[in-house]
């Protein structure tokens, strides 16, 4: 069977009866195919799975259906929408049994920081001490458990789910966090350069180094 034109997916998979029940089965099919290929190796990830991540975004693709603007081929575009999908979905339980104390009372300091090597300056150790104690002193739990939880790789939604809260007001949150370790640095004597240069950090595009002309 040749490639259906964009037109004919979108007109199929709204259209109501037998023959939108048959496009949504293919549009399953293309989609699972994709993902099987984007998540190949990828561990836990079996026949079961596949089949789970390819109905929860065959769903989605039917959802935003009149988001499609056709600058792709519709297939290119579901898969791409799927992928995405699927890619949260597993992040999301990745940590679905993994609470905020869990996570900001594990070992290993608050913060994944690499362990030192021969090279380490103490500044970085001294830049480091007073990040944990801003963290401590600085922040409010709340502000602490957020930001440390992201900075730990927990996805957004699912911070904000375990504090009960929205991903607008996270954002603010997790900023206003991001501002007292800033202030709670230089209080220290720590300035942006300092942290840069104790953690290896390129200096920003178009920003001179300290101490240049």
């Amino acid at each position: 069977m040749s490639e259906r034109t964009n037109e004919e997916w979108l007109r199929l998979l709204r259209e109501p009866g037998a023959q939108a029940n048959a496009a949504v089965a293919e549009l399953r099919r293309v989609v699972r195919g994709g993902l099987q290929r984007a998540l190949a190796g990828r561990s836990g990830v079996g026949d079961a799975v596949l089949d789970d991540l390819a109905q929860d975004a065959t769903l989605k693709v039917l959802g935003a259906l009149d988001s499609f603007r056709g600058r792709s081929r519709f297939t290119t575009w579901a898969v791409t929408i799927s992928i995405r999908v699927a890619l949260t979905d597993l992040r999301r339980a990745r940590w679905k049994d993994v609470s905020l104390d869990q996570l900001t009372e594990s070992t290993g300091g608050p913060i994944p920081i690499a362990a030192p090597d021969a090279n380490t300056h103490a500044a970085r150790e001294r830049v480091i001490a007073a990040l944990y104690h801003a963290l401590d002193t600085e922040l409010t739990d709340r502000q602490r458990r957020a930001l440390i939880a992201e900075l730990k790789g927990m996805p957004q939604a699912e911070i904000a789910e375990q504090l009960e809260t929205t991903r607008n007001a996270l954002y603010k949150l997790t900023h206003d966090a991001r501002r007292k370790l800033q202030q709670g640095l230089a209080a220290a004597g720590f300035s942006e350069d300092d942290v840069r240069e104790a953690f290896d950090i390129p200096s920003q595009e178009g920003t001179p180094p300290r101490g240049a002309p």
